[in-house]
């Protein structure tokens, strides 16, 4: 996977982003480069906006500050109870209004050491009403250690677009968070003498368990949005999709699971994850067996449906923003090309971006609306940058309806 070459690139952009188990070398803190347009904006374009979903339905997005009573903070027990924010996209009613930041000036500089990314733009408009119709499917986001939930805000924005509640999660004290009236808690757990991988899984776990036991309450957390508990699905990068596998093996409302590029640090469930999974990753077909292959291991604990999909051009970043956001705002100075390579692989991130939502899309079609679709059965000529490693049919659970 290149996770060393990996480590010095997001290093670089400010956070240490991958599970510190094969980043030997310390993050360095320095700041972007100066910006270099994409090949497909001129000098003197606009702000550069998140690539726009595949499907033209308005979608808005209400942000959330969730405290959980029946928890202490397990990284800081002195800031009391812990504190989550989180972001809810949706199908909405009109698409007028002011789309909501991708982050703040200052959320940017705590992130990334300036506040290039809060000019990037949106499509999701700010606390929108919601649109009319029933009870929506959900799926709940978290995000690589050390970056923010707008990490996955394309991922998040195409999925609301064709109809799904999403929910992104910030976990805090594992990066830097902004809560209402600006306060910014800074990561406390980065460093990797600090951490402890399969406690952050752990925790995780409880914090998406905690969102939905919000979300799917009788009293809505967003108003007008009607979310089917029987259809929800939980999906993450890095760490946030190990954790999403954790999560559902231990919560019965959850269907389906996918993993991008996340590595195993915690033990499945003694009987194993009967949920379908997915497991979609970058250049790890010549791992296959060797000391840093978690995913065989778990492989053989999961009994439900499941995929192990490979695209070996990818790098850690690929299934995430940070890839095209990359190409928009430039990448750090001095980063040899071979390290750079590591983090976002030599896939273009046009095309990383349509593969990730497109495999995404049809992983919980199938497995939350059991719609049909041939993209998971097998090598597909619309994308030949993905391979299958393995798949299985087993036994896991269909939602039906769309």
């Amino acid at each position: 996977m290149g996770a060393v070459a990996a480590a010095a690139v997001l290093g670089a952009l400010g956070a240490s982003q991958i599970p510190a188990v094969a980043a030997a070398a310390p993050a360095a803190k320095t700041t972007l480069a100066k910006t270099t347009p994409a090949a497909k904006a001129p000098a003197g374009a606009a702000a550069p906006e998140v690539p726009a979903p595949t499907v033209r339905q308005a979608i808005g997005e209400k942000t959330l500050r969730l405290v959980d009573e029946a928890r202490t903070d397990p990284w800081k027990p002195s800031a009391g109870k812990r504190e989550l924010m989180v972001s809810v996209w949706y199908p909405a009613r009109s698409g007028r209004g002011a789309t909501a930041p991708y982050v703040s000036p200052a959320l940017s500089e705590a992130l990334y050491g300036n506040a290039k990314l809060s000019t990037v733009r949106t499509h999701a408009v700010a606390d929108a009403a919601p649109a009319a119709g029933g009870a929506r499917p959900l799926v709940v986001l978290s995000p690589g250690f050390g970056q923010s939930r707008t990490s996955l805000t394309s991922v998040a924005e195409e999925l609301a677009s064709r109809g799904y509640v999403v929910a992104g999660v910030d976990h805090t004290y594992e990066a830097a968070v902004e809560f209402p009236g600006g306060r910014i808690e800074q990561c406390a757990i980065c460093g990797p003498e600090q951490r402890d991988n399969a406690a952050v899984v752990r925790n995780r776990a409880k914090d998406l368990r905690f969102v939905l036991d919000r979300l799917t309450a009788d009293s809505p957390a967003v108003p007008g949005l009607r979310i089917d508990r029987s259809r929800i699905g939980v999906a993450g990068h890095s760490i946030g999709g190990a954790s999403a596998v954790e999560a559902a093996g231990q919560d019965a409302r959850v269907a389906a699971a996918a993993d991008m590029d996340g590595d195993f640090f915690s033990e499945p469930p003694a009987d194993g994850v009967k949920k379908p999974v997915l497991l979609l990753g970058a250049a790890r077909a010549g791992d296959l067996g060797g000391a840093m292959d978690t995913w065989s291991p778990a492989w053989k604990r999961m009994t439900g449906w499941k995929r192990w999909l490979d695209v070996a051009k990818g790098g850690h970043m690929t299934f995430t923003d940070m890839h095209w956001l990359a190409d928009q705002v430039g990448l750090p100075e001095g980063v040899p090309p071979e390290d750079a390579a590591g983090a976002f692989g030599t896939l273009s991130s046009d095309r990383a971006n349509a593969l990730t939502r497109a495999y995404l899309v049809a992983f919980f079609d199938k497995q939350l609306r059991n719609a049909p679709g041939k993209l998971l059965d097998g090598p597909s000529a619309e994308f030949p940058e993905v391979a299958f490693l393995k798949r299985e049919e087993g036994g896991g659970p269909m939602r039906q309806n769309p």
